[in-house]
């Protein structure tokens, strides 16, 4: 990698080594940043490739901007990805009239690839990025770099799929958007709301610890990050932007999805094999939960049995629903027993992410294994639904809607059993127990702290 000075001219050097982890405690809260460091405050980070026609408009944009808003010093880095146009010519242009752009040619494509680089090699302690189409609102800037810049937050984002956010996109970018979000929010227990809008800040002393963990190289980088963020306990602050489409944008939606559907599988992998060790960035990371008896009414009302019935009812009716209309739909081609297959397997792997998020209050944890359990107790409901079907399918003829009144029959037994595995084994509090003089304790913190997304270490010994 090589930077471009704004002021010489001249290339130099940029080195980039991860640093180790720290070796001291857990960090409760952020000191305020610095604002009146000789480096610059804030590093705003372009990344492009190809993109002569609109980098010299959006640099003029953004400068003026920070200019009459930000009130400390800043700095924009244009990230050029292997340009074969003008776009780097421009670039060093812009760089040698204003003082405050820098210039970053990389031979290698990828938003990750450049983000990762720059961001690990820049002295400003607060570091952004945003799509060179300025798709979103400047107006924005400030909310979002305040919590970092006072302490408050560790990582910011802007997101454009919150009621108060005013977005104009067609309706394929709008239906992806939201289908991938809630697949992030079911199979990988996240709890943000907007991985991919290319409007975000994070604190450089964060960023520093986690990035050497962040392997992707193109759109799935956001992802990973956000993912790796929240499994590490850090405080990540959104805020609604308004939004406008770029009808002209280069971007590949379909398959920037498909990848990002691949990268999902592969950071899955990374998290259960232990390939990024999350408990030692928790334990320097983490902020920490709030003490437990300030979360004790909450954690009441969370767990009681008439909110998780009413919870379970309202989640067990969608899926109903979702399970009839799949069912409709496949058996107007395929085998009664097959469209039932289908039918419950899709439907089950959203209602336990929904009852896992919503029902029981779990946000961390592991739900990998949730979802696994989720599956054997698919099987189950499976089992009663498919011996509903082949009963019926044996001692008479039936037409369509005997069907469809036989498997909802099945089905609602099916659920009756589902909560109570639900209630009593996926998602009961689980106790870690200690050995005491050969005497085993239940331990009194839960393994799963459900607010705050956490997960106790086993306090299990030998026996003296």
């Amino acid at each position: 990698m090589t930077l471009t000075d704004s002021t010489s001219g001249t290339l130099q050097d940029a080195a980039v080594a991860p640093p180790g982890l720290p070796s001291g405690g857990r960090a409760v809260r952020r000191a305020p940043v610095d604002t009146r460091t000789a480096v610059p405050v804030l590093d705003v980070t372009i990344p492009v490739f190809n993109e002569e026609r609109d980098l010299e408009e959006c640099l003029r944009r953004l400068h003026g901007h920070l200019l009459d808003t930000f009130p400390h010093t800043f700095r924009i880095t244009v990230a050029d990805n292997a340009s074969t146009d003008g776009t780097l010519k421009i670039a060093e242009r812009l760089a040698r009239e204003f003082p405050e752009v820098t210039v970053v040619h990389l031979d290698e494509k990828g938003r990750g690839n450049a983000l990762r680089k720059v961001w690990l090699a820049s002295p400003s302690p607060v570091l952004a990025y945003m799509d060179v189409d300025l798709s979103t609102d400047l107006a924005a800037l400030p909310p979002l770099l305040a919590p970092l810049i006072s302490g408050h937050s560790d990582l910011a984002i802007g997101t454009r799929l919150t009621r108060n956010s005013r977005v104009v996109r067609g309706p394929k970018r709008e239906f992806i958007s939201r289908g991938y979000n809630l697949m992030l929010h079911s199979l990988m227990a996240a709890r943000f709301s907007d991985a991919q809008c290319g409007f975000k800040a994070i604190r450089a002393d964060v960023a520093q610890q986690i990035l050497p963990y962040t392997v992707d190289n193109s759109w799935f980088f956001d992802t990973e990050l956000l993912v790796l963020a929240e499994r590490c306990g850090l405080r990540v602050h959104e805020v609604p932007v308004d939004w406008v489409d770029d009808p002209d944008s280069s971007v590949d939606v379909v398959r920037t999805a498909l990848a990002d559907i691949r990268g999902m599988a592969r950071l899955t992998r990374d998290l259960v094999y232990g390939r990024i060790p999350v408990p030692e960035l928790r334990a320097a990371l983490a902020r920490g939960p709030l003490p437990a008896s300030s979360r004790a009414d909450e954690q009441t009302r969370r767990g009681s049995l008439f909110g998780q019935l009413v919870r379970f009812a309202a989640i067990g009716a969608a899926s109903t629903l979702a399970y009839l209309l799949i069912f409709l739909f496949c058996r107007g081609f395929m085998d009664p027993q097959l469209a039932n297959f289908l039918a419950l397997l899709v439907t089950a792997v959203a209602n336990t992410g929904a009852n896992r998020r919503f029902t029981f209050g779990i946000q961390g944890g592991n739900p990998v294994r949730h979802h696994f359990e989720g599956l054997i107790v698919f099987g189950i409901g499976l089992v009663l639904t498919s011996g509903a079907l082949a009963l019926v399918h044996w001692t008479t003829t039936p037409d369509r809607w005997a069907e469809v009144l036989t498997v909802l029959a099945a089905n609602l037994a099916a659920t009756a059993v589902r909560f109570l595995l639900f209630r009593l084994w996926v998602f009961r509090e689980r106790t870690p127990r200690t050995h005491t003089g050969g005497t085993t304790i239940a331990a009194q913190q839960p393994v799963e702290n459900t607010e705050a997304g956490t997960q106790a270490p086993s306090t299990e010994t030998a026996a003296s």
